[in-house]
């Protein structure tokens, strides 16, 4: 923060950053004549949301694709070249369109097919890669009954689970951050179940990045069920997630990583 020459006091809160969509490429990722970090980096070890993800141009969220796979971004000048940590959890939410509307049973899209898929397309297919899962959601109304978990439960749970991973790995790290070697040697896969994964990965043709984040979701779910081993309704589960992105219709997509 004292380099981003933000006013900040120390807090033991992970940062927390919601940068707006008309944000440029710099103000996101760093750079500047006298390079300083960005949102990105400022979000190190914390969560950086991103809002109406559909109105930020593809060339800034393309620019995301490096720093989201080696956690540093490195921002190269005539006089100088640094790199700052940005090691974040992307959480992002969008319209299906720009009205909003597309999919939904209750108000009729005004958007043509064209601005529809131009609208979706910002988010390329690397992108996508790289969250590990999207979430489509319906409208809601107020009287639907809340859900049943509170955030204190749900953040006593995860605690549980998080702790539980660095039993596992004898260190800090866990699903998401553990080595793939290590992972498979200490997950509790079945060759079955990776010949399954592979299988999958092959019909749906996706990416090595894709079946290794498979591997970490499904490691991630039979933990939040409290089993020691892996199970084949987490792997299933963890498909399911995986194919979501290709169901794009109705309602706000999310996406964590």
């Amino acid at each position: 923060y004292h380099l981003a020459r933000e006013k900040k006091g120390m807090s033991l809160r992970p940062p927390y950053r919601q940068p707006h969509h008309l944000a440029s490429a710099i103000s996101l990722i760093g750079g500047g004549t006298y390079p300083k970090p960005g949102e990105i980096s400022l979000a190190h070890r914390g969560v950086l949301f991103l809002d109406e993800l559909g109105e930020f141009s593809r060339k800034t969220l393309d620019m995301l694709r490096q720093p989201m796979e080696s956690g540093e971004v490195t921002i190269s000048r005539v006089k100088q070249t640094v790199t700052y940590p940005s090691s974040f959890t992307l959480i992002a939410a969008t319209n299906p369109c720009p009205c909003g509307y597309y999919g939904s049973r209750e108000r009729y899209c005004t958007c043509t097919p064209r601005q529809v898929t131009d609208y979706q397309l910002k988010v390329s297919g690397p992108i996508l890669d790289r969250l590990d899962f999207v979430l489509s959601l319906k409208s809601s109304g107020l009287q639907e009954k809340a859900a049943s978990e509170t955030s204190a439960e749900i953040r006593h749970r995860i605690g549980c689970v998080r702790s539980l991973q660095h039993e596992r790995y004898g260190s800090h790290s866990l699903n998401a951050t553990v080595s793939y070697q290590q992972l498979e040697r200490t997950a509790g896969f079945s060759e079955v179940q990776l010949q399954r994964i592979g299988i999958v990965c092959f019909e749906q043709k996706w990416s090595n990045r894709t079946q290794v984040k498979l591997l970490r979701l499904a490691r991630t779910i039979a933990d939040l069920q409290g089993s020691e081993t892996m199970t084949d309704s987490a792997i299933q589960e963890a498909i399911e997630w995986r194919k979501l992105p290709n169901v794009l219709q109705g309602g706000e997509h999310l996406g964590p990583t």
